[in-house]
Parts: C-alpha cells; sequence; structure tokens
C-alpha cells in the first residue's frame, strides 16, 4: 500500500511535542497527529467536525465563481469602475433574461442604468418621477430579483459576508424569504417600511453594489494600473476595498514600485509621463506630492523656452489643480533633462544591464546641434540645454540635486503611494497560475528560434519559468528588505530595468527611445524593436511550450497577456496560438482607442464557458444628469465539456484536503486515538 503525505502542519505545535502518530484515510492519505490536534480545537467533537465536512462537500458541489480578467487599465478609473459595476455585460444579460418581455427595452436598459450608477440615476429618477417612493419601491423589488439570480452560486454564509453591515439583516431576509402568501406579506412591508423611513435611496445604492460585487467572484488585474489616465489612485482605492483581486504587474506598475523605494530613474519617468498628459490633479491632489519645486526650476531654466515638443497631451481637464500647459511644457522638459541624466548614470553603476548603447547625452556635439546614434548623425529640434554640462552630461547640477532629492523623500514618506504599492505587491506577482490558466502581463523572453532565452540576474543565469521567479523574489527583496538601499534610492534600479530593460518579461522591446522622440524629428529613429516572443506565439506549438514550462496541460490551459494594444480596426485578433493565448489589452486608455478601434477587453470565465467582452467607449455623466452605456459584444471562444463546479477550481482542491484532514479527526475521536471535548 503506498502512502502519501497529504499535508504537514501548518500551525506551530505550542507545549509538549509528542512522537507523531499517523492516520490513513481512504487507504491512501497520510494525516501527521500534530495537525489533527490543531484541528481538534476548532472541531472538538464528532458532530461539529462531520458537520463542517458536510458543509465543506454541499460548497464543493456548488458552480465555479466568475472571474474577471482586465488588463492595462491606464487610470482609466471611470471605465475600469463601470466594467465592474456592470460586470462587463453580464448584468444587463441577466436583466434580460429575469424580466424579458414583463419589462420594455427602456426599462430593462433604465433597470441596468440603475446597477451600473445608483446615484446618478437616483437623482435623474427624482426629477421625472411623478410617484418617486412608487418607483422606489418597484426599484428595490426588481433588484431584489437579480441580486437572488447573481447570489445563486453562492452559499449563504458568503453571501452575507458580502451584504453592507447597515443593511445585511434586510437583505439576507428579502433574499430568502419564499414568495408564499403570508412571506410575500412580509417581504412588501419590509420594502414599504424603508421607503416610509427614508432610507430607500440608500438602500437601493447598497443593493446595487451587492449585485455588481456579487456577479464578479474575483478579479484579476494583468497589468498597469498607473499612467496615462487621470487617475490611478482612484482605482487602487477602489481595489483596496475589493472583495477578490490579484495582480500581474505591468511594466507601467513596476516603475510606481520602483519610485516608491525612492530611486531617482523611477521618479523622474512617472514624473515626465503623468506631466506629459496633464495628469496634475492625481499627483498634487491625489497623491499629495509638491510639484512646486520642480515648476521653480523649469521657470528658471526654461522660462523663455517655448518647449514645443514637451506640451501636454491633455485628454482630460484638471479639476483641482490647473495648470498651465506652457508651464507644464516647461516642467515636462526640466525632468525629462533630469531623467537622461539619472538614467546615464544608472545605465554606468550597472555594466550588466548591456545598455551603453542608451547613453546618448554624451553622443551630443552642443556647438553644431547634432547627436550621433549608431554610427549616423542627426539634427536635434531643440538645443538650449542650459542644465548640462558637455564634459560631464549626465551630472546633475546643484538645483536639479536639490528637486530630485525633495522629490524622493515625497515619494518615500508618502503614506497613500506607500499603500497603494505594499498592495500590489502583496496581492500581486509577476506571474499567476489561477485555475489551469497563466497569468502575465508582458512576455516570456525567446530567442529567435522561439527557444527561451537565458538571462542574468545578479550574476546567474536563467530562462523561462526560472528567470520569473527569480525576478519575482528580486523585486519583493528591493522594495521590503534592503533598508538602506532603498533609502538610498538604489534598491529600485532593478524596477528601473525591468521597465525599459531588453531582457525585461515586462516590456519586451529592444529599448526605449525617450530621447530620440523629444528632440530627433527623424522617425527611424523613434522605433522600438519587439521581442521574438510577439511573433512567437501565433503558433500554437509556442503557446503550448510556455504553458509546459509552468507545468501547465495545453490541451486545458490558456495564457492570458496584456501590454501591446490590439489594433482590431487594423483587422488583427486577440486570439493567438490556435486559441491558446488572449492578448487582452483592448486599448481602455482614451490614448489608444485611435489605434485600437474599441476600449478594453474583459476575459470572462465561468462555470459554463470563457467569453471575451470588447467593449465600446465609456461615455461619461453628462451635466443634465444622463449617461449612455454601451454594452459590450460578448464572444464565446471556449465552452466547458461538462459544468465547473467549485470541486474542480484551485480553492476545491484546499477544501478537498481539508475535507480528508477532518474525516481523519473523526477517525481519530472514533477510534479514541484522540478525546473530544464536547462544546457546550
Amino acid at each position: 500500500m503506498e502512502i502519501v503525505k497529504l499535508h504537514e502542519c501548518v500551525l506551530e505545535c505550542k507545549g509538549n511535542c509528542y512522537s507523531p502518530v499517523n492516520f490513513i484515510v481512504e487507504d491512501s492519505i497520510l494525516i501527521d497527529q500534530n495537525l489533527l490536534k490543531n484541528l481538534s480545537k476548532l472541531y472538538p467533537d464528532v458532530k461539529s467536525a462531520t458537520q463542517e465536512i458536510v458543509n465543506l462537500s454541499a460548497i464543493l458541489s456548488l458552480p465555479k465563481g466568475t472571474e474577471y480578467y482586465l488588463s492595462d487599465l491606464h487610470g482609466e478609473h471611470e471605465a475600469f469602475i463601470h466594467m465592474l459595476k456592470s460586470a462587463s455585460g453580464v448584468i444587463k444579460s441577466k436583466i434580460d433574461e429575469i424580466f424579458g418581455p414583463d419589462l420594455t427595452s427602456e426599462e430593462r436598459e433604465s433597470l441596468a442604468a440603475l446597477v451600473y450608477n445608483a446615484e446618478a440615476e437616483i437623482e435623474r429618477r427624482k426629477k421625472s418621477e411623478k410617484n418617486f417612493d412608487r418607483w422606489c419601491k418597484t426599484s428595490i423589488f426588481n433588484l431584489v430579483l437579480i441580486c437572488k439570480s447573481v447570489a445563486n452560486k453562492y452559499t449563504q454564509s458568503k453571501i452575507r459576508k458580502r451584504l453592507p453591515e447597515e443593511y445585511a439583516y434586510i437583505i439576507d431576509e428579502l433574499l430568502h424569504t419564499d414568495d408564499e402568501a403570508n412571506m410575500g406579506n412580509y417581504y412588501t412591508q419590509i420594502i414599504n417600511t424603508m421607503v416610509e423611513c427614508e432610507v430607500a435611496e440608500e438602500f437601493i445604492i447598497e443593493l446595487s453594489d451587492v449585485i455588481s460585487g456579487l456577479a464578479v467572484d474575483s478579479l484579476h488585474i494583468i497589468g498597469d494600473i498607473w499612467d496615462r489616465g487621470s487617475h490611478p489612485d482612484y482605482i487602487m482605492d477602489y481595489l483596496m476595498d475589493f472583495h477578490k483581486v490579484d495582480f500581474q504587474w505591468g511594466n507601467h506598475d513596476i516603475v510606481w514600485m520602483g519610485a516608491a523605494t525612492g530611486n531617482w530613474a523611477c521618479i523622474a519617468n512617472c514624473l515626465r509621463m503623468n506631466i506629459n498628459y496633464n495628469n496634475f490633479d492625481m499627483l498634487e491632489v491625489g497623491y499629495g506630492i509638491n510639484l512646486r519645486p520642480l515648476a521653480l526650476m523649469a521657470q528658471k531654466y526654461y522660462g523663455n523656452d517655448p518647449c514645443t515638443k514637451f506640451m501636454p497631451k491633455v485628454i482630460e481637464e484638471n479639476k483641482y489643480d490647473p495648470t498651465d500647459e506652457n508651464l507644464a511644457a516647461r516642467m515636462n522638459k526640466a525632468i525629462s533633462i533630469c531623467q537622461f541624466k539619472i538614467e546615464g548614470q544608472r545605465i554606468k553603476a550597472h555594466p550588466e544591464y548591456n545598455m551603453d548603447h542608451r547613453l546618448l547625452l554624451d553622443k551630443i556635439d552642443y556647438e553644431k546641434g547634432t547627436i550621433e546614434i549608431r554610427g549616423e548623425t542627426y539634427e536635434l529640434n531643440d538645443t538650449n540645454f542650459p542644465t548640462i554640462d558637455p564634459k560631464d552630461p549626465y551630472k546633475l547640477n546643484d538645483d536639479e540635486e536639490r528637486v530630485m532629492k525633495g522629490l524622493s523623500n515625497a515619494f518615500l514618506q508618502n503614506d497613500k503611494l506607500q499603500a497603494h504599492i505594499r498592495f500590489i505587491i502583496t496581492h500581486g506577482a509577476l506571474y499567476k497560475i489561477v485555475n489551469g490558466n497563466l497569468l502575465y502581463h508582458g512576455c516570456i523572453p525567446m530567442n529567435e528560434d522561439g527557444s527561451f532565452k537565458e538571462c542574468t540576474l545578479n550574476g546567474k543565469t536563467y530562462k523561462g519559468k526560472a528567470y520569473m521567479d527569480a525576478l519575482d523574489k528580486a523585486v519583493r527583496d528591493a522594495y521590503f528588505k534592503d533598508e538602506p538601499a532603498k533609502r538610498r534610492g538604489k534598491s529600485g534600479d532593478l524596477m528601473w530595468y525591468l521597465w525599459l530593460g531588453a531582457d525585461s518579461p515586462l516590456f519586451g522591446k529592444d529599448q526605449m527611445t525617450t530621447l530620440e522622440r523629444c528632440f530627433i524629428d527623424d522617425k527611424k529613429t523613434h522605433k522600438e524593436h519587439t521581442v521574438p516572443y510577439y511573433k512567437m506565439i501565433a503558433k500554437e506549438e509556442i503557446c503550448d511550450m510556455i504553458l509546459k514550462e509552468f507545468g501547465l496541460d495545453p490541451e486545458n490551459s490558456v495564457i492570458l497577456n496584456g501590454h501591446v494594444p490590439v489594433k482590431i480596426k487594423d483587422g488583427e485578433s486577440p486570439v493567438k496560438g490556435g486559441g491558446k493565448l488572449f492578448v487582452i489589452d483592448g486599448g481602455m486608455s482614451k490614448a489608444y482607442q485611435k489605434q485600437t478601434g474599441i476600449a478594453g477587453y474583459t476575459f470572462i470565465y465561468n462555470s459554463r464557458y470563457m467569453a471575451l467582452a470588447e467593449h465600446k467607449p465609456y461615455s461619461p455623466l453628462k451635466e443634465d444628469g444622463t449617461q449612455q452605456f454601451h454594452s459590450p459584444v460578448i464572444t464565446i471562444v471556449k465552452n466547458m465539456s461538462k459544468r465547473m463546479l467549485i470541486a474542480d477550481t484551485d480553492i476545491g482542491v484546499e477544501l478537498k484536503r481539508e475535507k480528508e484532514e477532518l474525516k481523519a479527526l473523526v477517525q481519530a475521536y472514533r477510534n479514541g486515538t484522540m478525546k473530544e471535548r464536547t462544546m457546550r
């Protein structure tokens, strides 16, 4: 008989330790006595243990919860939150299914709008409804029906945990009241009383949130929360209160993680990008970063400089911190010059990064106004460099040094930013395997022949999964462990490399040509060549190879990938490798929507199928209180051969293990090896 040890005790055994006695369950599983002793503290007798076995068995038989996968949010907080509130179109489908011909198309649209943005819909209805109280009663009744539908995959215990504390009892009663004559009157009285007590509006808002929360069982963000869009800080605030979320870090996340270590190169990149997109509300109000010293320095050195190439791209106006675009352009140029200097210093400090070709400030002929790149000479479109010493071009002057020290302290001591970064690190990773699928933001470094590329990290060579694991550990160490280096800003050098390095699985290009885009009109110098991975993933065998490298079965697994916007308008498909890989960056960022032709994807994985939801651009709330919502186009990409249950998921594996451990405990009680302690 083969004996397999199921689980080692994860709780520290305190007090006297005895020689372990192992219990065999179902002739195959070995359970350590120390584990049983700890379990007995929670389940002191046969009755309590068997009750939990019954509970676990019932949970395992429930349908798998719906997972949602999104990538490349890029600060588009309104569009992102709407996608979650609407469950990427699933809420509207539920409403159509439940109410069908009983409600008109317009009534179903209005009911959906109530779930998506209850506050705005209530305000609109106050103005339009002749009998607002009646509308509230009808709305509550309809919302309860929707809530029952989205809650049918959960135990009552799990539902209660998702309910707002102040209304938990009432919602629980409404969800589980039978529709019989007597109980129907009870049900109606609850709703009428809430209207009479003038809490109906608040209740409707809370119930709408419950519906959205139950519709999305778990959320996977496959990278890039920050940059371009106006409020990644709002997104992080929202996600920190979300019931179940994880992150696969993107290149725009990693540079903010580096900035949070005080790394000057990362800080300069973060500020340049967000000043370039006019995101002053986020920087100065959202995160409270004082940009006045940078503004004063910019005025001092570039006050008479038109800074034409540095004018901000204004996608959204600032509400709280409007900044003159000419000043913004000067600030943009000032921080860009700091960035190029600091990056040159980091390149020289890390020869192992193989980035000497990016040392460009010393390739400028400051008298002729030209630059030499890879043996060719190009004319500069801007020759005003008042802070650069041609004899030592990578040295910050005294003003730049002072500004960068102040900014570094602002990032290091920023409680809100540090909370956001800690959350994304502790709830995230470079990649994730969940329910048989592989999630990562960028790429797996590869050679031209499709083999995994050997990459060096801290003097050791890795490739494939081993490289990803080594980088993941190094990133965590850089943020959490290396405190002296963190105070000097040096621990974030790795994050800066992952932001723009050729062997970074988050970047996926040979170089980042920021300087060329700022100072050279010849567009051939702007080219950033993608790594072999992006042409290789068209082949099914390459996707199979990646899945096998991470220990997955290619017949039953897929890869979820972000980072590169899919140009739908040009005929590009998000489906790669014969359906083994899905690129779900569809351009949620407004900056990319002209390229993609859409406004983002959601990958949906429920108990019956996998699907792609293709989104149209989000329409914000208008001044008159109206708002237009666009239902996404949902395409099923894979049907399950049988309905997936919780027993078929990663959580199911854990619950099965717990169940077997409890069976062993019951056996120990019954054969007298362990003594029951009857609960009183």
